[in-house]
C-alpha cells in the first residue's frame, strides 16, 4: 500500500481516538483504515497503536511516529499549496534555449523585453547546444526550446510564435560584376555564401516554390552576421534574414536578388514540455513573444508574397550548380 495513505490513516486514528471516527472522517470503511494501521505497523516492524474492545491508546512508538507522520504530511500539503501557486503565477525560473543563428536575430531584445516585463520571472537564455532530438531540452533543464522548423513528437508541444522574412540579396558590386540573376536557374552561374546549416534554399511561392541545392559555395558559415559582412564585400549571392540585411538594403550595402520570386517566410515555433496545465511562466512567455514579434515586425523594403504552399507537391527541387 502507498506510504502516505497509510500515514494519513493513522494521524487521523491518532488525531480522533478510534477507528470509526477516522473512518467516518476520512469516508473510509472502519475494516479499511484498520487495515492501513495494521500494515503501517507491519512495515515499521513495531506496534503502533494498542487496541482493547472499547478504545484505543498509542504505544510511545505510536505517539513518536503520529508526530512525525503529521509534521510530514503538514510539509507535504504546504510544499503542494506552494508549488501550485507557483504554477499558476508569474514566477519563478525560465530557461530557453535557441540556434545559435536565431540569437543573431532580435530574439535578445525580445527576452530582454520580457525580463523587464516580468521581473519576478529569473530567465537563463542560452544561444547553441540544441540537440536534434527536440525533447533532449527537457531533460537538460529548459522549459522551452525556440526553433525555425517544424516538429512532430508527441513527447513535446509546439507553438508558432512568429514569422520571420528572409531575403536573397548582394551587394552592388557583386551584381555590376556578375550581373544580376533573372531566374532561380540563375544563380547556378554565381557565388553562393551559405549558412552552413541550410545547404537548400527555398524560393518563390506556393506551387512556383522551388528547393535550390546550392553547389557553387565560396563562403560559408554558421552565423547569417558573418554571411552578411561577406555578401556586403561583395563576395556573393546570400539568404538572409531580413533583419540582418534591413540596414544594408536601406542604405544600399545589399540589394534584393530576384525580387519578384521572393523567399517564403520561416516560422518561429516555441516547444515546450507536454501536458494539459502549462506552468503560467510559460503560456506568458509565449504570449508575450508572440505580440513582441508581432509589434516589431521589421519594415519590408521589397514584396514578400504569400506564405509558400505546404504541400510537398507544391515545391520543385533543383540544384544550383
Amino acid at each position: 500500500m502507498d506510504r502516505m495513505s497509510l500515514m494519513h490513516s493513522f494521524v487521523t486514528v491518532a488525531r480522533i481516538g478510534s477507528f470509526s471516527g477516522a473512518a467516518k472522517t476520512l469516508n473510509f470503511s472502519g475494516s479499511l483504515v484498520s487495515r492501513h494501521v495494521a500494515e503501517l505497523e507491519r512495515q515499521l516492524g513495531v506496534r503502533l497503536v494498542n487496541r482493547t474492545a472499547r478504545s484505543i491508546s498509542l504505544t510511545e512508538h505510536g505517539v513518536r511516529y503520529a508526530e512525525f507522520a503529521a509534521r510530514i504530511l503538514k510539509e507535504i500539503e504546504t510544499e503542494d499549496a506552494s508549488i501550485s501557486h507557483i504554477h499558476d503565477r508569474a514566477e519563478g525560473h525560465l530557461s530557453v534555449i535557441a540556434p545559435q543563428w536565431i540569437g543573431s536575430l532580435d530574439l535578445g531584445d525580445a527576452m530582454a523585453a520580457f525580463s523587464t516585463a516580468y521581473p519576478r520571472i529569473s530567465v537563463r537564455f542560452e544561444l547553441g547546444g540544441l540537440s536534434d532530438r527536440m525533447y533532449d531540452f527537457l531533460d537538460s533543464g529548459f522549459d522551452v526550446a525556440l526553433h525555425a522548423r517544424d516538429l512532430r513528437d508527441s513527447s513535446v508541444r509546439l507553438r508558432k510564435v512568429a514569422a520571420l522574412p528572409f531575403v536573397l540579396c548582394a551587394s552592388p558590386e557583386y551584381l555590376a560584376r556578375h550581373g544580376a540573376p533573372a531566374r532561380p536557374d540563375d544563380l547556378a552561374d554565381h557565388d553562393c555564401v551559405v549558412h552552413t546549416e541550410e545547404p537548400t534554399w527555398r524560393l518563390g511561392q506556393g506551387r512556383a516554390a522551388v528547393q535550390l541545392r546550392v553547389r557553387n559555395v565560396v563562403y560559408s558559415s554558421n552565423s547569417h552576421l558573418a554571411l552578411r559582412k561577406a555578401a556586403v564585400h561583395g563576395r556573393g549571392v546570400a539568404l538572409l534574414p531580413q533583419t540582418v540585411a534591413d540596414d544594408d538594403l536601406r542604405s544600399g550595402g545589399l540589394r534584393e536578388v530576384l525580387p519578384q520570386i521572393g523567399v517564403p517566410e520561416r516560422p518561429l515555433y516555441a516547444i515546450y514540455g507536454p501536458g494539459e496545465a502549462v506552468p503560467r511562466k510559460v503560456s506568458v512567455f509565449l504570449e508575450f513573444l508572440a505580440a513582441w514579434f508581432k509589434d516589431h515586425r521589421p519594415t519590408t523594403l521589397h514584396l514578400l508574397a504569400a506564405p509558400a504552399d505546404p504541400r510537398p507537391d507544391g515545391v520543385r527541387e533543383r540544384d544550383a550548380s
